[in-house]
């Protein structure tokens, strides 16, 4: 039995340190709501609401990835071709989406860009594979979660063999989205010349501020001159499903032209701010494009550091841009007050708001907690549909006639918050009807619910949706 002087420091220290956290939480003046219950949990939950808050609850708004000189040096290694928005296909209001996302993320507006739509895994790592085998250069890959499965098998194969033909071969892959795989994996690829590093390692003592960063971006630049981005991982479950079960329905795009120099930029600041002995130096030059088209594009990042929720506040802003519809994908559907309540006063004001989430998803508590926001969708008109063939693992978001967003963002918290992300934003009446005749596609596939039908739910399920729906934030 420890002496009472010693119960008495210990209890003394833990109360300075719940005090301090609060203090803490006060000074960042986030959202009151969402402040208070951290006080709430701190003070009547000992011990457990400090290890969560340790944990899901600090804040690293206001730290940077790079120093601004250092990604000035970047900006100014780039090779942008200027492009006068006047003269672009775009109304006042998508130029105005485009002036906040480069202002949010240094995100330049292209053109003279071509793009493959894939839904397919197959498709699309058929694809991946023949230009990762047809590189003659250089080949950058970032991936949320790279397994060590059949198909992860297959592209580090190509990547040993590319790297050992001497060409400059780099991956990096979330810790924690790729933890399954063993050391020997990634240990292989190194001894074979394939430079790979985890993002934000996650061990002690750094273990309680790395574990609730993740870094969710699928990126792909080959030889500077084609990129992948979407929703795919290097997982089987997109190539030939999981053990039951279809082939989890996503969205990937092959991208060509001057948009690849955006993907590039992404992925040198992240690759430099693992502080790699060996950094990327500058922006390495793309090969010219022979495309000439009006193909509007710009890559959008966003992440826990910066000043802003930069992906948060793009979808805000397109959402208030819609005129005759917003169609939305996405496996998980918990958004925030601002954005539940835009897509809200876009319905009530007659505008055709869809969005489609899996019937059966590849969480149960993640998909009570999309759950719990659907009678509130219902009641002011949005239309939702529940995808039936198997996971929906989509995430992507239809404007109108002319606008696209998609990529690896998730329309949920920890997506807009706590997630490295990226999107695409793609100005481009084709693509948007190709991406709409998908969309319609998969509703063939979908239950549309009713309020009617959707209130008769069993009780025990409406509880659990409630009970899940007050921890979403932290989902």
């Amino acid at each position: 039995m420890m002496p009472l002087w010693v119960n008495k420091l210990l209890l003394a220290l833990y109360v300075v340190t719940i005090a301090s956290c609060i203090i803490v939480v006060l000074r960042e003046n986030r959202n009151p709501i969402r402040s208070l219950a951290w006080v709430i949990a701190l003070i009547f939950l000992p011990f457990v609401g400090l290890i969560f808050y340790l944990f899901f609850g600090r804040s690293f708004r206001g730290q940077r990835m790079l120093t601004r000189h250092s990604k000035r040096k970047l900006i100014m290694g780039m090779a942008p071709r200027h492009v006068d928005l006047k003269t672009q296909p775009l109304d006042a209001g998508e130029r105005s989406l485009v002036k906040l996302a480069r202002q949010l993320s240094t995100s330049l507006y292209t053109v003279n860009n071509s793009i493959k739509i894939f839904t397919v895994g197959a498709d699309k790592f058929k694809a991946l594979k023949e230009d990762l085998a047809n590189a003659t250069g250089s080949i950058y890959l970032q991936y949320y979660i790279f397994n060590d499965d059949h198909i992860g098998h297959e592209i580090a194969e190509i990547l040993k063999r590319k790297a050992r033909l001497g060409l400059d071969v780099k991956v990096i892959y979330d810790h924690i989205g790729s933890f399954s795989a063993k050391n020997s994996f990634w240990r292989d690829m190194q001894e074979a010349g394939v430079d790979t590093h985890p993002f934000f390692r996650v061990n002690f003592p750094h273990f309680a501020n790395r574990v609730n960063w993740r870094n969710h971006r699928k990126l792909v630049i080959i030889d500077n001159s084609i990129g992948y981005i979407g929703g795919m991982n290097i997982a089987d479950r997109y190539d030939s499903g999981p053990e039951e079960g279809a082939p989890w329905r996503d969205t990937h795009f092959r991208l060509e032209g001057d948009i690849v120099e955006s993907l590039l930029f992404s992925f040198i600041v992240d690759w430099n701010f693992l502080k790699q002995p060996h950094p990327i130096d500058g922006i390495p030059r793309l090969t010219p494009t022979k495309l000439r088209n009006s193909t509007g594009m710009q890559l959008v990042t966003s992440g826990p550091f910066g000043e802003w929720d930069n992906l948060a506040l793009v979808y805000l802003k397109a959402i208030s841009l819609a005129r005759k519809s917003i169609y939305i994908q996405t496996p998980y559907f918990l958004p925030t007050d601002a954005l539940m309540n835009a897509l809200e006063a876009a319905a009530l004001s007659k505008i055709d708001v869809r969005i489609m989430i899996p019937r059966h998803g590849d969480s149960r508590m993640l998909q009570y907690a999309s759950f719990s926001y659907v009678t509130q969708c219902l009641r002011a008109g949005i239309k939702v549909y529940l995808y039936n063939p198997g996971m929906l693992h989509a995430k992507g978001m239809i404007i109108d006639e002319n606008l696209v967003t998609a990529g690896s963002t998730n329309f949920d918290f920890r997506s807009f918050e706590n997630n490295f992300e990226c999107n695409v934003l793609i100005y481009d009446r084709d693509i948007n009807r190709q991406m709409r005749d998908i969309f319609f596609r998969d509703m063939n596939q979908c239950t549309k619910l009713s309020y009617t039908t959707w209130h008769r739910r069993p009780i025990p399920q409406r509880a659990w949706e409630s009970i899940v729906r007050l921890v979403s934030p932290i989902l």
